[in-house]
C-alpha cells in the first residue's frame, strides 16, 4: 500500500495537521468563525504563543482565514476556508473516535502505569 507519505511535501502537510493543536482548533472551528480570545478560552491549556504560531501555520496552510478589524482595541477572527472544512469533514470520523474510545484508552494506561510501577518495584 502507497501511503503517499514519501512525498516530502505530503509529509509537511501531515506534520501540520498532526502537531499537538492544528486539529484541537480546527474542530472547534467547526462551529463556526471565533476571535482569537474565544479561541484562547476554548482551547485549554494552550499558551497565546502557541496559539498564535498555530493559528498562523494554519493560515499559512490555507485551513483558516484570519480577518482583522480596525477597531480598538483590535478584534481579529479566525475561520475555517473551503479546504478547512474539507479537512474537518476528513478528520471527523478520527475526533469521533477519540471521543468514544476515551473510557477504553484511559484504563489502558491506568492498567499500563500500575504494571510498570510493580515492575519497576520489583527490581528495586
Amino acid at each position: 500500500m502507497d501511503t503517499g507519505l514519501g512525498d516530502c511535501r505530503a509529509r509537511e502537510n501531515l506534520d501540520r495537521i498532526g502537531d499537538k493543536w492544528s486539529l484541537y482548533l480546527i474542530a472547534l472551528l467547526a462551529e463556526g468563525t471565533k476571535r482569537f480570545s474565544v479561541l484562547k478560552r476554548e482551547a485549554e491549556g494552550i499558551s497565546q504563543r502557541m496559539l498564535t504560531v498555530t493559528l498562523r501555520g494554519l493560515e499559512r496552510d490555507g485551513i483558516v482565514t484570519r480577518t482583522m478589524y480596525p477597531v480598538m482595541p483590535p478584534r481579529v477572527e479566525y475561520a475555517l476556508t473551503d479546504l478547512g472544512r474539507d479537512l474537518l469533514a476528513a478528520v471527523m470520523p478520527f475526533i469521533a473516535w477519540c471521543e468514544a474510545h476515551v473510557p477504553e484508552i484511559e484504563a489502558a494506561r491506568e492498567e499500563y502505569d500500575t504494571r510498570t510501577e510493580q515492575e519497576a518495584a520489583a527490581f528495586e
